[in-house]
């Protein structure tokens, strides 16, 4: 697993060992950037369920100005901590280790909004998709914000959140990425 472009291209990245996390795969990344690239520019990416942080770093790396990311295993958060010094965004990215359900409240006392919003929960806890609500009914996403959804594709996510609708949904072997746009 790397970063495949931007400022950091090529930058080998960590993950836990074992079956708590779940990454996703450099193809798969790549092609999710592929499709929100004419959208992406900049701005503020938050991911819940960091695991590695690795596509936060990847949005990073290709522009964002700053991120957040929730984990709450302990382990992960210094995976994420040792791949973020690794790619020298320690200055950008805010992590916050605690439960993602907590993420919009959390996201809500800094006072901004979120330009691009990552969910890739564990496969096994579809209601976690949900969080996803939290964020625009509390309107921390900005009126050009991008929701990111990885997920099983035998897995079948809301058509929209709030105003956010569903652009398109691709299958990358047994995982699924819906994007959402206002």
């Amino acid at each position: 697993m790397r970063v495949i472009a931007g400022t950091r291209r090529g930058i080998p990245l960590k993950s836990i060992t074992g079956t708590d996390t779940r990454p996703t795969s450099d193809k798969v990344k790549e092609a999710l950037f592929s499709k929100i690239g004419p959208f992406f520019n900049g701005g503020i990416a938050v991911e819940l369920f960091g695991g590695s942080g690795s596509l936060t770093l990847e949005a990073l790396s290709r522009g964002s100005d700053s991120a957040w990311i929730f984990e709450k295993n302990p382990k992960a958060c210094a995976i994420i901590k040792a791949n973020a010094e690794k790619c020298k965004f320690q200055e950008e990215l805010h992590i916050v280790r605690g439960d993602a359900r907590s993420a919009a409240s959390i996201f809500a006392k800094a006072d901004v909004q979120a330009d691009l919003l990552f969910l890739d929960p564990p496969y096994a806890k579809e209601e976690f998709y949900n969080l996803a609500l939290q964020f625009v009914e509390q309107n921390l996403l900005s009126n050009h914000a991008i929701i990111v959804c990885e997920h099983e594709k035998q897995l079948t996510l809301p058509t929209s959140y709030g105003a956010f609708a569903t652009v398109g949904t691709t299958v990358y072997g047994g995982s699924a990425i819906t994007i959402y746009k206002k």
